[in-house]
């Protein structure tokens, strides 16, 4: 019986897909072709193309900025101060965690 339990267990985790912690490279990449167009994206750099655009480090340095935070803010419908940008879920996890690379 306690062998029928595992397998079952065993068989449920392995059916679960691991969480995709994020590519910082790929999303370096995407911030460069999609976001640089308003955003400062890249370390260092301190002043955004669009005056009103904080810099990705910035955003990263907001105080309680976690991945889900800017996963919910890339995901929402629409944005007053942003165009409507259309990413993967992978690219989103993926800018996210080049974000959040970028905290000081």
């Amino acid at each position: 019986m306690r062998t029928a339990i595992a397998v079952i267990i065993a068989g449920t985790f392995a059916a679960v897909p691991a969480v995709h912690a994020g590519d910082i490279q790929h999303g370096r990449r995407i911030a460069l072709e999609v976001c640089a167009t308003c955003h400062a994206v890249l370390s260092g750099q301190t002043r955004s193309a669009v005056a009103e655009a904080p810099s990705f480090e910035a955003v990263a340095a907001t105080p309680g900025m976690t991945a889900m935070a800017l996963n919910v803010w890339l995901t929402a419908q629409s944005h007053p101060t942003m165009p409507n940008i259309i990413l993967s879920r992978t690219d989103i996890q993926d800018v996210s965690a080049y974000i959040l690379s970028l905290a000081k």
